[in-house]
């Protein structure tokens, strides 16, 4: 990357940010001459305003990321891809950025070498603020030998080559018109997360609308590979697209934490489903001596028979714990008013209905019902269970000291909890009543205008330009977060499209929440079963998704090798064969050095004076967990021999020049 051309680039996105402030300065100014233009028409004003605001409300969000591309034509045109077109009034209004979203930016996410559609070169850059830190080339020219030039050039520590190196067989499935769920199947090196992530560059492009609203989710199997990969889609229109590992997905809880196999089994299988809905009603309890009710006349006692009467009314009503609350509690007062008349010796309607208030408004009733039916959060639910509930439940093994230290393994839990819980609605009330409160005194303010006695009747009053919902919603602040950031912060965002990469590691809980983000089942599932090492992951495809989208799912695979040699394939196809006799290894397209076995002796001292380098083993930083997904000039393979088929078969996939398998000493 040249020193000229990247001040050449920076030249050009500083022109475009000097236009998007011009913009901005615009449309200000006219959103506060129509704020001043008291001769206007009201409706008239009105949409001059919101019109105006929703424009600076644009123009204030396309300031992150505002240009991050630019395609060369084999014509010999260029053009630059933003967030929002922007145009060069002074020069016939030539366009000085394109918006992604436009037709003519098509081929910015659809070219590929097997199909580059008129496109020479594809610029990603890599801005910070409005600071053009650098950029990479796509070139789409690729030749059978500069195909074998880039995939033999050295790594660099994110995945950036991959749509130069996309291939006829890669190709097909990328445009792949099904809309249900597709699974992307094929051993190491044949590019499933390269297709998997050009696919969602082609669907944001083919379903712009509804994904530009809905946005994408993509999951990866940790944050190392979504580093990796984080640089393949700066030009999606990031803002529109979620990374996260499986231990991110529940809102407040963020964990990479690993249970113990056994409880990764426990906690993944569907009878966790029963568990928590057991751990619910647990918390539907039962006093163990009578509660008393003093009320005016008499002390009525709350017994158990009777919280069973009303515990059964709440659950039959077929709401959500939470959502049930004000249920139970209103059955408590129904099954007291019957006991409380015995006692006072009458039963009169006049005085049945003067009890069924009294009950209604009385504190130690509330304070009963919030014991017996409290309201619960996914959090306390789980914690109180792991601290101690678990035992009464037929689960000691969940058992564990620290109770809220959440692990991966919960995150399914958490949100299945989520949605057997509900909410209490309090937040929902609060907020409608500071609605209502500032619509009330906005109408208060525009009386107090209308009646100032000095008007006449023929000047324009505050009510013929505003209203007072109007008026109340001008003070309320305005969510200038893109679209990724208010997805990931809530737990029931439904996505338009979901990307799933290692996904033979997921549980059928992880399934289950998963499908709950994607409720039109339009998925991309990227794995490979020979590489699955959770004790709770994928089996067979068929295990999850004739179960849940039996006739719109399907499978395809990939069998050509571009990353990992020959020689270090036939090595790490022994391991395949025990994971696996059956499967057959994808087929390499290249040759390199055998893989090198040593005994004793330090890792380090194989790391290449330039490229990628990893030391992998099962006790150091990097497992043969944390690697997939990841590729490297040289891996030094430490104690295969300790590690799981799986492992060993993951693990020696890793290298894409050199393999030291590295023995320790007998």
């Amino acid at each position: 990357m040249a020193t000229g051309e990247l001040s050449e680039e920076q030249e050009k996105i500083a022109s475009v940010h000097a236009r998007l402030d011009r913009e901005r300065a615009e449309a200000q100014a006219a959103l506060d001459a129509a704020l001043r233009d008291a001769d206007e028409q009201r409706w008239h004003r009105e949409v001059t305003v919101r019109t105006r605001s929703e424009q600076l409300s644009r123009l204030e969000v396309a300031e992150d990321g505002l240009c991050f591309g630019r395609l060369d034509t084999a014509t010999g045109e260029r053009a630059y891809i933003g967030r929002i077109g922007l145009f060069d009034p002074g020069n016939d209004c030539e366009p000085l950025l394109l918006d992604w979203r436009a037709p003519v930016s098509r081929p910015f996410y659809t070219a590929t070498a097997a199909n580059p559609e008129g496109v020479t070169r594809r610029r990603h850059f890599h801005v910070r603020g409005r600071v053009l830190e650098s950029f990479h080339d796509d070139d789409l020219h690729v030749t059978s030998e500069t195909l074998l030039a880039a995939l033999n050039a050295p790594r660099a520590g994110t995945m950036r080559d991959i749509v130069a190196t996309i291939q006829a067989e890669q190709d097909e499935v990328i445009r792949l018109p099904h809309r249900g769920v597709l699974v992307i199947e094929g051993g190491p090196g044949t590019g499933k997360t390269a297709v998997a992530l050009h696919r969602v560059a082609y669907l944001l492009y083919a379903q712009r609308e509804r994904l530009s609203r809905q946005g994408v989710l993509v999951i990866g199997p940790n944050p190392g590979f979504l580093r990796h990969i984080g640089e393949v889609l700066p030009s999606l229109g990031e803002t529109d697209v979620v990374f996260a590992t499986p231990g991110e997905l529940f809102p407040g809880v963020r964990t990479d934490r690993e249970d113990t196999p056994e409880l990764q089994a426990l906690k993944g299988g569907l009878a966790a489903v029963d568990l928590v809905r057991e751990a619910i009603a647990d918390r539907e309890e039962l006093p163990d001596e009578p509660i008393p009710v003093e009320l005016e006349d008499v002390t009525v006692p709350l017994t158990a028979p009777l919280v069973e009467v009303a515990r059964e009314i709440a659950r039959a009503s077929g709401l959500k714990h939470n959502e049930a609350g004000p249920v139970f509690r209103r059955a408590l007062v129904d099954v007291l008013v019957p006991p409380a008349l015995e006692l006072i010796g009458l039963d009169w309607p006049e005085l049945a209905d003067d009890v069924r208030r009294e009950l209604a408004r009385h504190p130690d009733l509330a304070r009963a019902a919030a014991e017996l039916w409290p309201v619960l959060t996914p959090e306390g639910l789980l914690a109180d269970l792991y601290a101690g509930r678990c035992s009464a439940l037929g689960y000691p093994e969940l058992h564990r000291d620290d109770s809220g230290a959440w692990t991966v393994s919960d995150v399914p839990l958490l949100d299945e909890a989520a949605e057997l819980l509900g909410t209490d609605g309090a937040e929902e009330r609060r907020a409608a009543r500071e609605r209502r409160e500032a619509v009330e005194y906005a109408r208060g303010v525009l009386h107090v205008v209308d009646t100032d006695a000095e008007m006449h009747e023929e000047e324009l009053r505050a009510v013929d330009l505003v209203h007072a919902e109007w008026l109340a919603d001008r003070h309320t602040p305005a969510d200038h977060r893109v679209l990724a950031e208010r997805a990931a912060a809530d737990r029931e965002w439904t996505y338009g499209h979901v990307v799933v990469d290692e996904a033979q590691e997921l549980s059928a809980m992880d399934w289950r929440l998963l499908l709950r983000r994607s409720p039109n089942r339009a998925m991309t599932v990227v794995g490979d079963l020979a590489q699955r090492q959770a004790e709770a992951g994928v089996r067979t495809w068929h295990d999850v998704f004739d179960r849940y989208v039996p006739d719109r799912w399907r499978h395809h695979r990939l069998t050509v090798n571009y990353r990992t040699p020959a020689e270090i394939m036939a090595c790490a196809a022994r391991a395949l064969a025990e994971v696996d006799p059956d499967a057959v290894p994808p087929t390499s397209v290249r040759t390199g050095e055998p893989p090198t076995e040593v005994t004793g002796g330090d890792p380090e001292s194989f790391r290449p004076a330039t490229g990628t380098f990893a030391v992998i083993s099962v006790d150091g930083p990097l497992t043969p967990r944390a690697s997939k997904g990841l590729e490297f000039d040289v891996a030094v393979v430490v104690d295969p021999d300790r590690m799981t088929p799986p492992e060993r078969y993951v693990a020696l996939t890793r290298a894409t020049q050199r393999l030291v398998i590295l023995h320790k000493p007998t």
